[in-house]
């Protein structure tokens, strides 16, 4: 590793919690509360921007029409613990967010307050040192670690009414591809030695955030693989796509395989038998229909203990019949698609997924894409990703 590319990369690698709350040491001990209601979702609200220090700037001010919308569409669904992809790492927008967007009735909606955070780094955007691409010149988006004009373009962020066990969170952005049990990575070398010794599996990161929901404890284990297209025939994209998504697979998965993640404290394992989870992100994989990796989003909803409650909707349904094209061929339910990548290719798509554990219990979900004749309608084009919600009982 360079000299070069390891200053960038302990300058990019803290991860930040934020809250608001303080805890009360006068307080009269309380009896454990009865099973929490809990509703969790994702988002990919492309609240990414060009540039670093965009964002920051268009939160700066309560009038940004995207974001507002964005905050709208989380107000309208309300739920109690949110993922959001595609948010650029940027500690201080988080609280412009939260306090100019969330915080502020937008249309008529009741503002809505996260007092716990969790932000932390991505891959994107850090400077490889290598030529990932093989187009003969080093440098740019494509020679970085993951995707990305910048350091955090396209991050993640985290938002909670609950506590966040911050001592207990875990984080995998330096876990390294070719360190995956069973790496599918590229044919023929197309990766050299000297560029898998710092190639990360997370093209953002793996984030397990331990929620102290009531009595119990919920680990939400965020991620967003890389789309699974934008490369050539060794299929760099699609493959390392498809091991973002069995990480998790192998993390909830009792067994000695679990043993090979190392985490960037250095802890090794998975998740305790047992524990509850939820797996939630924008995984840019459909099990039926789009270009991944075939069998991909199935290793997550066919994972160790998990719930697959297959959130819908009528405006799914609605719109792959309206705008017809390659949504007429799909083999996936349209009612359960998540995301409109528009016409003529891909179509719509489930990618988007809310996944609990047992012993949890699914008391309802859903995707918020309402149907062209409700008011509401006018928050479909906020984002080319719905947000995807799962109401929860946790016992």
């Amino acid at each position: 590793m360079s000299r070069r590319l390891l200053t960038v990369l302990t300058a990019v690698l803290a991860p930040v919690v934020l809250a608001t709350t303080a805890s009360c040491t006068s307080a009269p001990a309380q009896p454990p509360p009865a099973p929490e209601q809990v509703r969790v979702a994702t988002f990919n609200a492309s609240l990414n921007r060009a540039a670093e220090g965009e964002l920051v700037a268009d939160l700066s001010t309560p009038d940004d029409p995207q974001a507002r919308k964005v905050a709208e569409v989380v107000q309208r669904a309300r739920p109690d613990i949110l993922l959001i992809n595609e948010f650029d790492y940027a500690p201080a927008a988080v609280d412009l967010f939260r306090t100019n967007y969330l915080g502020l009735s937008q249309e008529g909606a009741e503002p809505i307050d996260y007092p716990h955070a969790f932000v932390a780094p991505s891959n994107t955007g850090v400077p490889s040192g290598f030529d990932l691409d093989n187009n003969g010149t080093v440098g740019g988006p494509n020679d970085a670690l993951a995707f990305g004009q910048f350091p955090g373009q396209y991050g993640m962020l985290v938002l909670s009414r609950f506590p966040i066990d911050t001592a207990a969170v875990r984080t995998f952005q330096q876990f390294l591809w070719k360190d995956l049990p069973g790496a599918r990575l590229p044919a023929g070398g197309y990766y050299s030695p000297e560029e898998l010794a710092v190639l990360p599996l997370s093209s953002k990161s793996h984030w397990d955030i331990p929620v102290r929901v009531g009595a119990q404890t919920v680990h939400v284990l965020a991620a967003h693989p890389t789309p699974p297209s934008f490369d050539g025939p060794e299929n760099r994209n699609g493959l390392r796509n498809a091991d973002e998504i069995a990480f998790w697979r192998l993390y909830v998965q009792p067994g000695d395989q679990a043993q090979a993640l190392v985490d960037d404290a250095g802890r090794r394992g998975g998740l305790a038998d047992g524990e509850r989870f939820v797996i939630l992100g924008d995984q840019n994989s459909d099990p039926f229909d789009g270009d991944s990796v075939p069998g991909a989003a199935q290793q997550i909803l066919t994972a160790h203990r998990v719930i697959d409650s297959e959130p819908g909707s009528d405006g799914a349904v609605e719109a792959s019949k309206l705008q017809g094209g390659p949504n007429t061929t799909h083999r996936g339910d349209p009612r359960l698609d998540t995301a409109d990548f528009g016409e003529p290719a891909p179509g719509n798509l489930r990618v988007d997924h809310v996944l609990p554990s047992e012993p949890m219990e699914v008391r309802g979900s859903g995707v918020f894409w309402p149907v062209a004749a409700d008011p509401l309608a006018r928050l479909n084009d906020t984002s080319d990703h719905h947000l995807v919600w799962v109401d929860l009982t946790v016992r």
